[in-house]
């Protein structure tokens, strides 16, 4: 079993990661020399998801994202009928 201080340190340690990657992510766009702005996400409410882009090709990963967010809750919820 796991105890709360090993979730307390991987939950801080996932919001450092977090935070280190919009930082990184922001300092290799900074360098780039178009003027381009591409935006895509997903919300999700409950299990409808609504997902908006001004790419192509954004949408469509943020439709597979959608698809592998729902599967993951689906498992989180009703993990007690796996086992």
């Amino acid at each position: 079993m796991v105890n709360g201080n090993t979730i307390l340190i991987a939950g801080i340690a996932v919001v450092i990661l977090g935070m280190l990657l919009i930082f990184v992510g922001t300092a290799l766009q900074s360098g780039s020399k178009t003027g381009e702005v591409k935006t895509g996400g997903v919300i999700l409410i409950g299990p409808i998801p609504i997902i908006f882009g001004t790419d192509k090709g954004l949408v469509i990963n943020a439709v597979i994202l959608a698809i592998v967010l729902m599967v993951v809750a689906y498992l989180l919820f009703y993990r007690h009928l796996f086992g």
